[in-house]
């Protein structure tokens, strides 16, 4: 089993940046897919970036390609979001998510466990 806990989030203006980190808990933790979600109001959670287990393979949405890096390091436990230029659009609440089988990172769906999410407001 995995638990995760986001940390990293606030209020930021159009432009500026923010990383997000969220640490795990468990020991098979290198073995998971990791990806990032975010959730607006009124909107569905959708998918922002995913990295493998080693962190040599990552995928990102359209909307944040060449803003937004996700990295992992296991010997921590680990998985970041760097998120620069920002925009008001960017305002969600950002999850991090857990996924053994890794078969399809976009997916929702697929991922088996869930931090409770960190709030990121970008200010126009």
């Amino acid at each position: 089993q995995v638990q995760l806990v986001e940390s990293g989030g606030g209020l930021v203006q159009a432009g500026g940046s923010l990383r997000l980190s969220c640490a795990a808990s468990g020991r098979t933790f290198s073995q998971y897919t990791m990806g990032w979600f975010r959730q607006a109001p009124g909107k569905e959670r959708e998918f922002v970036a995913a990295i493998s287990w080693s962190g040599g393979g990552t995928l990102y949405a359209d909307s944040v390609k060449g803003r937004f890096t996700i990295s992992r390091d296991n010997a921590k436990n680990a998985v970041y979001l760097q998120m620069n230029s920002l925009k008001p659009e960017d305002t969600a609440v950002y999850y991090c998510a857990a996924d053994w089988f890794g078969r399809s990172w976009y997916n929702r769906n697929e991922y088996d466990y869930w931090g409770q999410g960190t709030q990121v407001t970008v200010s126009s």
